[in-house]
């Protein structure tokens, strides 16, 4: 089993990371985490390459993330909400899965990913709310064949709570590990 962990969080010691050490303690098999905010990966730039072929040529550490992407069993976002959404550095990121829109919308081919399961696990404080950010987020997961999605998992008064206190968000970030982890 191979979980992928695309962490949209700057705080390596934040919210974000305080619920993804519990869904880590969870999980069964290998655990792969890209951190958006400290991994050398630039925006798409539109160069139309993946239109015509099945590849980006943008030499970064993408490149690897396309390959954990396809060779993985899951595949979890994690993210701050900011302003409604999740986090510019994984948005950004996440305009390079065009490559996998491209396949199936403009060559009309199989992107080489198979199914898995997925979940979003997000944070955040004030008078926000969650639900556009996990609308995105559903939509990053279905472009690279997420096909069963766990629910929302969502710590979201951590301007007076830490997430690591929000019992409710624990005990969800723990169903998502048995859920990530069976058949």
């Amino acid at each position: 089993m191979k979980t992928l962990i695309l962490n949209g969080s700057p705080r390596k010691n934040g919210d974000t990371a305080a619920l993804l050490a519990v869904l880590n303690a969870g999980l069964a098999g290998s655990c792969i985490e890209v951190s958006f905010y400290y991994d050398d990966i630039s925006p798409c730039i539109d160069c139309r390459c993946c239109k015509a072929e099945k590849r980006c040529p943008i030499d970064d550490d993408m490149q690897d993330v396309y390959r954990y992407i396809e060779e993985c069993d899951n595949v979890v976002i994690a993210s701050p909400i900011y302003f409604n959404e999740l986090t510019g550095k994984l948005l950004d990121t996440a305009s390079r899965l065009q490559m996998y829109f491209s396949a199936r919308f403009f060559r009309h081919e199989d992107a080489g990913i198979c199914p898995k399961k997925g979940g979003v696990i997000l944070v955040g404080g004030g008078d926000g709310d969650p639900q556009k950010s996990y609308s995105t987020a559903r939509i990053l997961l279905h472009h690279i064949n997420t096909t069963r999605i766990f629910p929302l998992v969502c710590s979201h008064g951590t301007n007076t709570l830490p997430a690591a206190e929000d019992a409710v968000a624990v005990e969800e970030t723990k169903r998502l590990a048995e859920f990530l982890n069976g058949e």
